[in-house]
């Protein structure tokens, strides 16, 4: 690892001038300080010389390593008026960098600060946001186009925000995906959703089946079987009309892992779908070992 940083460091100093900087920040981290350039254009050859560079291969004891740069770009006095702020900005453009699928390039830009305050936002209030009921359900009408009717319902979660107003899910879900907020929220979803439903029914509609979305975290828990099984038993759905909608990632994280955790479900008579299938690296094939449903 430390032979590594050091030849690393040799190509970071054999892309730029020698009246250039360049610094190891810590970790995997380096900073390069280019002065006098006269455009974008020109900051962008240089970048695009690194990348290059960095990604050709390495030799360390007779084994060939290959690695990849994520760059985030500031500049002066655009970006920041002073070392501290022209640093911030490079990292949040370096993250962003890393955001668009690694080894490219990113400049700051005042949008992306401003996203970055957004989610920094939404990161400290989303943890009252629950206590607060500033969630809600939204219901979408699956059609069933033979005959034009409706043959389900999925439960969409959206977020009234007191400050920001409606917080659309793709927000707010990835945020909630790292903070671990998303499992006590996909709790709510589904005690939510399946009270709905019996209310629907008891209201005088003909059964609808409900389908829920389940994250990726919520499906690694070890005990979603036995949450579901109470969410049913406390607002007393028939688990027939229960769908839980997987995503291909969720199942081909860990498939036998998932086979196992699939066939608990199919036991409770709940339905399975997969969503997003054929985004990743899964064929159809994979679809005969899962008990899927839709």
């Amino acid at each position: 690892g430390d032979e590594l940083l050091k030849q690393t460091a040799q190509r970071l100093l054999g892309c730029v001038r020698s009246s250039d900087t360049v610094a190891s920040l810590g970790g995997d981290e380096f900073v390069v300080l280019i002065s006098a350039l006269d455009n974008d254009h020109a900051v962008g050859g240089i970048v695009m010389k690194i990348l290059e560079d960095l990604a050709e291969k390495f030799l360390i004891d007779e084994h060939e390593i290959y690695i990849t740069s994520s760059i985030g770009i500031s500049i002066y006095p655009r970006d920041g008026l002073d070392a501290e702020e022209l640093l911030k900005s490079a990292d949040m453009a370096m993250y962003q960098a890393k955001e668009a699928g690694r080894n490219t390039s990113h400049f700051f830009s005042p949008e992306l600060n401003m996203r970055a305050t957004e989610r920094l936002l939404l990161e400290n209030t989303m943890r009252r946001a629950l206590e607060r009921n500033e969630f809600f359900l939204a219901y979408q009408p699956q059609m069933e186009l033979s005959t034009g009717h409706v043959a389900g319902i999925e439960a969409l979660i959206r977020w009234r925000h007191p400050d920001l107003g409606i917080v659309p899910p793709d927000s707010f879900i990835p945020i909630a995906e790292e903070t671990g907020l998303i499992v006590p929220l996909g709790e709510w979803v589904l005690a939510t959703a399946c009270r709905q439903a019996v209310a629907w029914q008891q209201e005088g509609h003909p059964p609808l089946r409900i389908a829920v979305n389940v994250s990726a975290r919520q499906f690694r828990q070890k005990n979603l079987g036995l949450r579901i099984e109470t969410s049913l038993a406390d607002t007393g759905l028939d688990p027939v009309l229960l769908e839980l909608e997987l995503t291909e990632s969720a199942v081909m994280e860990n498939p036998e892992e998932a086979i196992l955790t699939l066939r608990q479900l199919k036991k409770m008579g709940v339905t399975l779908s997969i969503d997003d299938f054929g985004t990743g690296y899964s064929s159809l094939s994979h679809l005969k070992h899962f008990p899927i449903d839709r």
